[in-house]
C-alpha cells in the first residue's frame, strides 16, 4: 500500500514536470519533440500500414487461390480494378503485390519497428532525458507522415499505384508508357521513398548521436543491453545503404522524365525503337539490392536485439554469450554489405564472381547461427515465464531457424538458378525476415507497452493471438517451398492456364484460406491494443521485474524520463537469479557492493577457513 502512494506520488510530480516542457495538444501530441510520444506515433502509423499491406495481400491471395470466384463484392474498395466480369484485373494484381511488398518491408518492419522502439527505448534504456536533437527527431516522423500521405493517395489514382514488384526494376519502371502501373503512381512511389529516406537517415543520425554521446554514468558500451547495439548497429547500417536506394531512386526518375539512359538501351514499344542508348538495368539491380540486402538487416536486427532482451528476461536467466551476441551483430552489419549480388545469380553474373558472392552468402549464416544458440542456450534450463512477449519471442526464434536453413539452398548460386522467382524464395524471405521481424515487433509491443501507456495488455488475447499467428504463418508460407520446388512462379496472376500446376490448386485454396485467417489474428491484437491504452489494468512500475533502466522511471515518465538527477550503472543489464540474492534480479542502478555474495563463494570461504585450521 506504501509502495502504490510513492507510485503515484512521483507520477503526479512527473506529470507537474511535464507541464513545464509541453503547454497544449499540438505541442503535446502532434509536433512533439518527446522521444517517447514520436514512438508512438511510428507505432500507430506502423499499424495503420500493416493492416493496408496486409488487406492487399489478401486481395490477391483470394485471386490466387479461388482464380474462379467472384469479387465483385470488392468494388465498392477496388473500383474499376474489378473487371466487369467480377474479375481481379490483370495489371492491378501486379500493382497489388507491389504495394504489399513496398508497405510491409518499407513503411511497417523498418519505420514501424525501428522507428517506434528506437525512438521509445534508446533514451530510456542509456539513461538519457531525451534525444540528441528533439528537432531532428520530430521531422524524421513527419518526413515518414508525408511519405505515407503520398504512397496512399497513389492507391486511389485512376492509373492505380506502381506497378513492377517491390523491387521496380527498369525498363517497366523506367518507361512511363509501359503500362499504367508505370505511370503517375510510379512517381509517386519514387517521391515518397525520395522522403521516407530522408526521414530514415534523420532518424539514424540521431540515434547513433544519442548512443555514443549521451550515456549516463556507469552506462560503458559493455553494459548496454543489446536492444541498444541492435538499434545502434541497424541505424549505422541504414546511414551507409540507404542513400545508394535515392541515388538509384533519382537516375530513375531522370531516365522517366528527362531523357536520360541510365538504366535504358535497345528498347522497343510497339515495333517502335525508343533513342535510349548505353544504359543498364542491371545497374539498378547492383544499387537496389546494395540497399536491399542490408534491408534484411535493417528489418531484423532490432527484432533479434528486443527478442534477447525478452529472452534473458523471461527465463530469468542471464544472456548467454553476451559478448557473442555483440561480434555476431557486428559480423551480420559488416558482411550485409558484400552479399547483395546473390540476389542477381540468375542475372548473367560470371560465376567465378556468382562463387565470391556464395561463399559470404554463407559465412553470414556463421554469426546468425551463434545468435539462435544463445537463445536456445539462454532458454535451457530457465525458469521461463511464458509472457505473449516471451511467446512471440520464441516464435520468432524458430522462424529464424526455418526460414534461416532455406536460405543456405538460395545462397548456393547453381541451386538458386533453379529456385529464382519461384514461391520458394517467397517462402524463404516471408519466414526469416518478414515473420520474424513482425513477431519481434508483437513481442516488443506486448513488453514495453506498460512503459508506453501505463497499462498492461490482456494477456489471454495475447496467447490466442500468438498461437493462431504462430500457426497460420506456418500454414501460409511452409506449403509454398513445396509448390516452389515444383516451379511455381512468383507473380503471376493465374496459374489455371499451366496444365503442370493444375495439382496445386488445393494447396493454394489451403494458403488463402489460412492467410485470411492469419489476418483476422490481427484483428485481435488491435482490440486489444486499443482497448487496453484506455481500459487496461493499471501497470506497476517493473511489471516483468526487468534490469534495465527504463523500469525505473516513473510508470509514465514525462519529457526529461526521471524527475530528479538521471541514474548511475553499476553493472551489465542481465543480472537474473544471481546466486545469494534476495530477488531473481539485480537493476542496473544497483552498485556492486550492494550484491550479496553467492552460495559457492560463502562456501569457498568456509572451506578456506577449515583448510587454514587443518594445517595450523
Amino acid at each position: 500500500m506504501a509502495s502504490t502512494v510513492v507510485d503515484e506520488h512521483i507520477d503526479h510530480a512527473v506529470e507537474d514536470h511535464a507541464h513545464e516542457h509541453h503547454d497544449n495538444f499540438i505541442t503535446k501530441y502532434i509536433f512533439s519533440t518527446d522521444h517517447k510520444t514520436i514512438a508512438k506515433q511510428y507505432l500507430i502509423s506502423g499499424i495503420f500500414w500493416a493492416l493496408i499491406g496486409g488487406f492487399l495481400s489478401l486481395v490477391f491471395r483470394l485471386q490466387l487461390g479461388f482464380p474462379n470466384a467472384q469479387l465483385e463484392w470488392l468494388r465498392p474498395l477496388m473500383g474499376k480494378w474489378i473487371t466487369t466480369t467480377g474479375k481481379l484485373d490483370p495489371e492491378f494484381y501486379l500493382a497489388l503485390v507491389t504495394m504489399h511488398g513496398t508497405i510491409m518491408v518499407f513503411f511497417v518492419l523498418t519505420a514501424g519497428l525501428s522507428g517506434t522502439f528506437s525512438n521509445f527505448l534508446i533514451p530510456l534504456q542509456i539513461g538519457a532525458r531525451d534525444m540528441a536533437s528533439g528537432f531532428m527527431n520530430m521531422l524524421s516522423y513527419w518526413f515518414f507522415f508525408v511519405s505515407s500521405v503520398v504512397m496512399f493517395i497513389s492507391l486511389f489514382i485512376e492509373t492505380g499505384p506502381a506497378s513492377g514488384g517491390w523491387v521496380i526494376y527498369p525498363p517497366l519502371s523506367a518507361l512511363p508508357q509501359a503500362m499504367s502501373g508505370s505511370g503517375l503512381g510510379m512517381t509517386m512511389w519514387l517521391i515518397a521513398m525520395a522522403l521516407f529516406i530522408v526521414s530514415t537517415l534523420l532518424g539514424g543520425i540521431n540515434y547513433i548521436t544519442t548512443i555514443i554521446n549521451l550515456r549516463t554514468i556507469g552506462m560503458s558500451f559493455l553494459k548496454l543491453p543489446l536492444t541498444i547495439w541492435s538499434f545502434f548497429l541497424t541505424a549505422i547500417i541504414g546511414l551507409l545503404s540507404f542513400p545508394v536506394l535515392f541515388g538509384a531512386a533519382l537516375l530513375l526518375i531522370f531516365d522517366r522524365s528527362f531523357g536520360t539512359s541510365f538504366y535504358l538501351s535497345d528498347i522497343y514499344i510497339g515495333g517502335e525503337a525508343l533513342p535510349n542508348m548505353g544504359g543498364s538495368p542491371i545497374l539498378f539491380q547492383h544499387l537496389f539490392w546494395f540497399l536491399g540486402h542490408p534491408e534484411v538487416y535493417i528489418v531484423l536486427l532490432p527484432a533479434l536485439g528486443i527478442t534477447s532482451e525478452i529472452i534473458a528476461t523471461n527465463s530469468r536467466k542471464p544472456i548467454f554469450g553476451y559478448k557473442a551476441m555483440i561480434i555476431s551483430m557486428l559480423g551480420i552489419t559488416v558482411l550485409s554489405f558484400v552479399v547483395w549480388a546473390h540476389h542477381m545469380f540468375v542475372s548473367g553474373m560470371n560465376p567465378f564472381l556468382g562463387s565470391i558472392f556464395m561463399l559470404l552468402t554463407l559465412i553470414i549464416a556463421v554469426p546468425s547461427a551463434v545468435k539462435v544458440f544463445n537463445y536456445l542456450t539462454t532458454l535451457w534450463k530457465g525458469n521461463i515465464i511464458f509472457t505473449p512477449a516471451m511467446l512471440f519471442s520464441i516464435g520468432l526464434v524458430s522462424f529464424f531457424i526455418s526460414g534461416g536453413l532455406t536460405g543456405l539452398f538460395v545462397g548456393n548460386s547453381a541451386i538458386d538458378i533453379q529456385l529464382h522467382d519461384t514461391y520458394f524464395i517467397v517462402a524463404h524471405f516471408h519466414l526469416v525476415m518478414g515473420s520474424a521481424a513482425f513477431f519481434g515487433m508483437m513481442a516488443g509491443v506486448y513488453h514495453w507497452f506498460p512503459k508506453m501507456f501505463g497499462r498492461m495488455m490482456d494477456s489471454k488475447l495475447g496467447y490466442i493471438h500468438f498461437w493462431i499467428s504462430f500457426v497460420g504463418i506456418y500454414m501460409v508460407f511452409f506449403p509454398m517451398h513445396y509448390i516452389g520446388i515444383a516451379g511455381f512462379p512468383r507473380r503471376y496472376y493465374s496459374f489455371t492456364n499451366f496444365d503442370a500446376f493444375s495439382t496445386f490448386v488445393d494447396l493454394n485454396a489451403f494458403v488463402s484460406i489460412a492467410a485470411i485467417i492469419t489476418f483476422a489474428a490481427q484483428l485481435i491484437f488491435l482490440f486489444n491494443f486499443f482497448y487496453s491504452i484506455f481500459k487496461g489494468k493499471k501497470a506497476p512500475l517493473n511489471p516483468w521485474h526487468s534490469n534495465t533502466l527504463e523500469w525505473t522511471t516513473p510508470r509514465l515518465p514525462g519529457h526529461g524520463n526521471w524527475p530528479g538527477e538521471l541514474p548511475t550503472v553499476h553493472r551489465w543489464p542481465y543480472d537474473y537469479s544471481k546466486p545469494g540474492a534476495k530477488e531473481d534480479f539485480i537493476p542496473q542502478t544497483v552498485p556492486l557492493s550492494e550484491t550479496p555474495e553467492s552460495n559457492l563463494q560463502h562456501e569457498a570461504k568456509i572451506v578456506a577457513e577449515l583448510k587454514s585450521k587443518v594445517k595450523s
